[in-house]
């Protein structure tokens, strides 16, 4: 079964706390993360049915896309732009 992707619209607060991440992120993983964690987040607010990409879809992307490896890293940038995390790490605190 195909997923259909359809480009959203994005809460303008939450598409700027994403650029600002992105442009965090170290130059030879930003365009590869841009482009993953960007589908993925549209993926996730279409699959709420939601009208736009909100906070939550962005980070539940980061948290879906980006290998544990680098989990230290994206929580520091995700906590220096902004974006609400704290319901992945209890998740994680419970494994």
């Amino acid at each position: 079964m195909t997923t259909t992707f359809t480009k959203m619209d994005w809460d303008p607060v939450t598409e700027a706390k994403f650029l600002t991440m992105i442009k965090s992120i170290p130059m030879f993983h930003r365009d590869i993360a841009k482009q993953v964690v960007e589908k993925k987040a549209q993926l996730n607010a279409q699959a709420r049915g939601a009208s736009c990409v909100q906070e939550q879809d962005v980070v539940d992307a980061f948290f879906s896309e980006v290998p544990k490896a680098f989990y230290s890293l994206m929580v520091r940038i995700l906590d220096e732009a902004g974006l609400d995390y704290g319901q992945h790490v209890k998740a994680q605190t419970k494994k």
